[in-house]
């Protein structure tokens, strides 16, 4: 079924929405913070606001979700009522070009042509991606369009699907787990080396890096996700070391690494029990 625009559906929440932004950023008793606030000022926030996102959805809490959004929805608002003052875009334009892109990229869905598979369905993105940078003449490198300022497992990623759509890819994981084992030797190798080269270590780590995050492309796994589902597992492991050594009298300073190591396989126990 074709998106269409409608004068008749109507919003409440986003026009209330749209309409606090408005009044922040009146000049006539509106608010002194959000009145010197500018494109690039609010970058920061917009960050924060993203993780946060991304901090209530790993929780699962559904009440942190909802407030996370509507603080991450309110920087677009924000971003396009400073755009609007500015006389280039308004909210409304950014959602209209947003389900023109949708629509245009989803054309087993709005259009004529078929895909059924996911491996289908990405190669159909990419290709139109890939007219659509050539349209604005951005034909010099397949990488034209990644910013420069991503996080780098996120560069990662986008590099390596990038590269991908040329053919440049393994087609099987088996390959990919070999390159991990290749590239973990090259640090041995800098970690023996006498003297150490830092620079070159450096190098080394972040190629195992790289080679990690393309297992996890071929294995369909998120490698942001996947980090930050063991970072908060590392977290909950460690404070329930802390809570039972506390129980005690003790603190984690006060082990060797070795009893730590015995507390460690202790709570892992428990949470598989």
């Amino acid at each position: 079924m074709p998106v269409t625009k409608s004068s008749e559906q109507q919003f409440p929440g986003v026009a209330a929405l749209l309409e606090v932004m408005r009044r922040l950023r009146d000049p006539d008793g509106g608010c002194p913070w959000d009145l010197k606030q500018t494109l690039t000022s609010l970058i920061p926030y917009t960050i924060e606001e993203a993780y946060e996102v991304a901090a209530a959805l790993t929780e699962g809490d559904m009440a942190a979700i909802k407030d996370e959004l509507g603080d991450l929805l309110f920087q677009v608002v924000f971003y396009t009522q400073l755009t609007a003052e500015q006389g280039r875009f308004s909210f409304d334009e950014v959602a209209q070009q947003t389900a023109d892109k949708l629509i245009r990229r989803h054309p087993h869905v709005f259009g004529e042509t078929s895909a059924e598979s996911d491996a289908e369905i990405k190669a159909q993105w990419e290709a139109i991606k890939q007219q659509e940078r050539a349209e604005r003449g951005q034909q010099d490198s397949v990488f034209n369009g990644i910013p420069d300022n991503l996080p780098a497992i996120l560069m990662a990623q986008k590099l390596q699907k990038r590269a991908a759509t040329v053919g440049f890819d393994w087609h099987e994981i088996i390959p990919v787990l070999a390159k991990i084992k290749e590239e973990i030797a090259e640090v041995e190798e800098e970690l023996a080396a006498q003297p150490q080269d830092l620079s070159a270590l450096e190098d080394e780590i972040g190629d195992v890096l790289f080679a990690v995050v393309n297992l996890a492309r071929h294995a369909q796994v998120n490698p942001e996700h996947a980090l930050r589902r063991t970072n908060v597992k590392f977290k909950q492991r460690f404070q329930a070391i802390e809570a039972r050594l506390a129980k005690q009298g003790k603190t984690a300073a006060e082990l060797s690494l070795e009893e730590l190591e015995a507390q460690w396989q202790a709570v892992k126990r428990d949470a598989l029990a």
